[in-house]
């Protein structure tokens, strides 16, 4: 490449812009002629031009400067483009635009986008949970069960896996009521059980309490045939 065109195509420098806007424009309101008005208006103002003339960039865009001038005032209009103005040193005014409006719709698309995302996970984990107490208990639920096991979820804030996990228990002690499941919430929240993590971990330690040593180390039929009893979570004095 001749060394002249390289040295302009350097100078010229280059224009960053969000994949994150390109992918979500049109959700924030843009069309396709404003989206490259604002990558017109991004590249003059970083190259440090920051009220840029409008016969510039209809010359860019091949564009009538009325054509650009109303794209203007339409992305001003949907609130992606600001006009501030600054003093300079010397006491002047100076107009500039601002993008901050642009970027701010932008990361509000996000949050909104993936707060909506978490909802629908719920909803669905919540549906799989009623599904889930159906089939162990064999029948569908009462419309009081239904209410009890959304309070948990709503007033008492249990979280899902806790209540699977005491739905779990329920069921390798053969008991399949609601009532069951609700005391061994209760346990759990008396002794600040919240997690998964916390009921494995005393679950564990509780059993390994109640495996008694073999009398005769030596005799392997005896360790193998060692019974580990069930968690009773119900009794409060078992640890």
């Amino acid at each position: 490449m001749d060394n002249h065109i390289l040295q302009s195509w350097l100078k010229a420098g280059n224009t960053s812009i969000s994949n994150l806007l390109l992918k979500h424009y049109h959700k924030i309101g843009l069309t396709n002629n404003e989206l490259i008005l604002v990558i017109q208006l991004k590249s003059l103002m970083d190259e440090g031009v920051l009220f840029p003339d409008t016969q510039e960039i209809a010359m860019r865009m091949n564009e009538s400067t009325d054509s650009v001038f109303h794209g203007i005032h339409q992305l001003i209009q949907k609130k992606v483009l600001a006009i501030e103005t600054d003093k300079t040193a010397d006491g002047k005014t100076q107009d500039a635009y601002s993008l901050t409006q642009l970027w701010d719709k932008l990361a509000w698309l996000l949050i909104k986008t993936e707060t909506e995302t978490v909802k629908v996970k719920e909803v669905q984990n919540e549906k799989e949970l009623f599904q889930q107490f159906e089939s162990e208990f064999g029948r569908p639920l009462s419309p009081i069960e239904i209410e009890t096991i959304g309070m948990w979820l709503d007033e008492d804030h249990y979280p899902i896996d806790l209540i699977e996990l005491a739905l779990r228990e329920a069921v390798l002690s053969q008991v399949y009521n609601l009532k069951y499941v609700d005391r061994i919430l209760l346990n759990w929240e008396r002794k600040n059980i919240r997690t998964k993590d916390q009921v494995v971990k005393e679950s564990t330690k509780h059993r390994q309490n109640q495996v008694k040593p073999s009398q005769n180390p030596t005799n392997e039929s005896a360790k193998n045939t060692t019974k580990v009893p069930l968690h009773n979570w119900l009794n409060n004095d078992s640890f």
